[in-house]
């Protein structure tokens, strides 16, 4: 049985097709969310290299920040939920937290020793503490947000950004590059400063290890350091964090069936 799960987020779009809930057959990632044609490129992907069809998929399901605008589904569900079934499909019951730093938002999610989503918080109110901030950053940097991480393990002396607010920090860190600090110290700054923000927000449930982060930010390995030495624990990382939300929607689809 072959499942498809959709994830649509702010920025971009990820596909996972699964046979029989437990084998990932192919994934696919486009840049371009909701109201993009990234959806589609990225499902057009995943027929082109696996030469199947619609007609060959039983169940699809979509996630993520666009999930109600989609029309191509059989079901929608929470990113919460197909976060919690990816990372336990990658971790096992051994996985206790989730941190999902998206584009719009960031989210905790609590896990029990069933594999199971038992609580979970979300700020979708302030982008200072999500992708957005760091893909805003980098566009003022003209950096690759890919790049960010590598250029701050050159820090010698991260940068303070003081602002809260998005706009604010904008301004700082145009200010900063003005008065000659150096980049590498500026964009150590920058991931600090969302890993404060993301930390205050996990501080709020009791962290418990193993904990991992899910999405494109998970990638960003200074800003994983940065986030568990002051969270007092090791965040894992794997390859596939950022399709977490699409494997989960594929799990649950499979589950549903």
């Amino acid at each position: 049985m072959y499942t498809l799960g959709i994830d649509i987020g702010s920025t971009t779009s990820k596909c996972a097709l699964m046979k029989d809930g437990k084998e990932i057959v192919a994934t696919s990632l486009r840049v371009g969310g909701m109201g993009t044609d990234g959806p589609e490129a990225a499902i057009t992907d995943i027929w082109a290299r696996t030469y199947l069809t619609r007609s060959d998929v039983d169940k699809v399901i979509v996630t993520g920040y666009g999930r109600k605008n989609y029309e191509g589904a059989d079901g929608e569900v929470s990113e919460l939920t197909c976060h919690a079934f990816g990372g336990n499909y990658v971790y096992g019951n051994e996985l206790r937290t989730i941190i999902d730093i998206g584009g719009q938002d960031a989210k905790v999610i609590c896990m029990n020793d069933q594999g199971r989503m038992s609580n979970f918080i979300m700020n979708d109110k302030c982008a200072a503490g999500t992708g957005r901030f760091l893909e805003v950053m980098a566009n003022i940097l003209k950096m690759d947000i890919n790049n960010l991480s590598d250029c701050a393990m050159q820090s010698t002396s991260p940068a303070s950004i003081s602002s809260t607010c998005t706009v604010f920090a904008e301004s700082e860190v145009i200010s900063q590059l003005a008065n000659g600090v150096k980049r590498p110290d500026l964009v150590a700054g920058i991931c600090e400063s969302v890993a404060t923000r993301v930390g205050a927000l996990v501080r709020r449930v009791q962290v418990k290890e193993k904990v991992c982060m899910s999405g494109g930010v998970a990638a960003n390995e200074y800003l994983r350091k940065v986030l568990g030495d002051k969270l007092g624990v090791t965040i894992e990382y794997d390859p596939l964090a950022q399709y977490f939300g699409a494997i989960g929607a594929a799990i649950y689809a499979y589950n549903k069936k």
